[in-house]
């Protein structure tokens, strides 16, 4: 019987960990635990050849520069269920001595970093009601 009752329990414990990840929303953060609710605007490049990719994110007036400096920017955090992407890469624009964007690059450097990060992608604008146009 125990075998049984182990079993039973992990089968509740799989159920509540799929449960759970209907509730994690791909999500956008500049410091952790502070979600970003400005939608960036994204241009993706990649080599003709080799894997070498660039995700660069623009946000115009973010959340997190409203916050006076009292939190600062640690990163650009890219949050779903498959976990974080973390991109070091963020400066400020700033006009007339105000912050008033904030950009990030992200550079991929094989297949499965650009695969990840679509997967993320693909989440966030299907959440955030955003498609793909090619210029």
């Amino acid at each position: 019987m125990p075998v049984i009752k182990l079993l039973y329990n992990e089968r509740i414990l799989k159920n509540a960990i799929k449960t759970l990840d209907l509730f994690i929303m791909a999500k956008i953060q500049f410091a952790r635990g502070i979600e970003e609710t400005v939608v960036p605007d994204v241009r993706l490049t990649k080599a003709k050849a080799g894997d070498t990719s660039t995700a660069t994110f623009t946000f115009t007036n973010p959340d997190i520069l409203a916050q006076d400096g009292k939190i600062e920017p640690t990163g650009l955090y890219l949050i779903d269920e498959e976990g974080e992407i973390k991109i070091s890469a963020v400066q400020g624009k700033f006009v007339n001595g105000k912050p008033e964007s904030l950009e990030a690059v992200y550079v991929m450097q094989s297949k499965e970093e650009w695969d990840r990060f679509m997967r993320f992608m693909n989440r966030y604008a299907e959440e955030n009601g955003l498609g793909l146009s090619k210029s």
